[in-house]
């Protein structure tokens, strides 16, 4: 995997890989066996939910921009308020009379590294003329610690807080975009800050970790209880009233059920909420879709930048 980026889209898939191997077996036959499934799932879960391993080489492997013929980026180092360095790229807006004053943060799913999400990050600095941050989770990449929920929350606040302070960024308008479970970080992100963001975009993301457990992992529907680590998106969504979201869904998803988009959709307060399917997209290729970026530039242009 070293020679090539896996998909740009890589998510939380690989968290169904991990718990199968202990769940697929005849664990509920005996309540015993029960315990010891309920123990893993509750004491192994943040290393199945953050496989930050997967690829092989995802630790010390991230593909640079210039990789991809970008030479306009800047390879950043950003301390948290818990002593973590998290390792981000910024791609700036180009100078030109047809550029935004926009900014995207992204946020990733839940396997790989920013390296791999470099693509999707200049084909949106491409179509909406911005400036695009990638922000590399705790663990992740070249990013010390260890990922959980309460300490990826912190990592995109941190994100935020950069360039909310950063000279060429404060003023400009920001959008948050997540993928799958990057999705949730990014609600919750603009939940806590609502009056600091001009747009949301979520793709192929969750209703909540635990309601996602019987999907990827039937055996373990009666243990999704032991989830300590939830992402509530269903809860922090219909907090967001004045921020205009955009939701993309691609109807062959096959790790996220397409019912999951649509109850976030069906949830959320926002005074502007946009709706757009990718028939054909799957869980790790609806953004090589049709369409995809149109869908984007049209929300961007009629319900951000008006």
């Amino acid at each position: 995997m070293s020679e090539s980026p896996p998909p740009p889209s890589w998510n939380i898939g690989t968290m169904a890989n991990s718990a199968i191997n202990f769940l697929r077996l005849p664990v509920l036959a005996s309540s015993g066996l029960a315990v010891v499934a309920s123990g893993i799932l509750y004491f192994k879960q943040n290393e199945a939910i953050y496989p930050r391993s997967v690829p092989a080489d995802a630790r010390t492997n991230v593909p640079s921009p210039s990789q991809f013929k970008i030479t306009e980026f800047e390879d950043l180092q950003l301390q948290t308020p818990d002593g973590e360095t998290l390792h981000a790229y910024f791609l700036p807006k180009p100078t030109s009379r047809v550029s935004r004053d926009l900014t995207i943060i992204m946020f990733h799913g839940n396997a790989g590294n920013i390296g791999h999400r470099v693509p999707i990050a200049k084909a949106l600095q491409d179509t909406l003329k911005c400036n695009v941050m990638l922000l590399e989770y705790r663990g992740y990449g070249k990013s010390t610690g260890t990922p959980d929920e309460v300490g990826l929350k912190i990592d995109a606040q941190t994100g935020l807080d950069y360039l909310r302070q950063r000279p060429d960024t404060k003023d400009t308008k920001l959008v948050a975009y997540g993928q799958s479970l990057g999705g949730s970080v990014a609600i919750n992100l603009v939940n806590t800050n609502q009056d600091k963001f001009a747009g949301l975009i979520l793709e192929n993301t969750f209703l909540s970790i635990r309601k996602l457990i019987p999907v990827l992992v039937p055996p373990a529907r009666y243990l999704a209880r032991f989830c300590h680590q939830t992402w509530q998106s269903e809860d922090w969504l219909p907090n967001i009233k004045s921020v205009p979201i955009l939701f993309l869904s691609g109807l062959q998803d096959e790790l996220v059920p397409p019912s999951h988009m649509a109850g976030l959709f069906s949830l959320c307060q926002s005074e502007t909420k946009i709706w757009r399917t990718l028939p054909h997209g799957a869980h790790n290729d609806s953004v090589a879709e049709p369409g995809y970026f149109e869908h984007i530039h049209g929300f961007i242009s009629e319900e951000v930048m008006d």
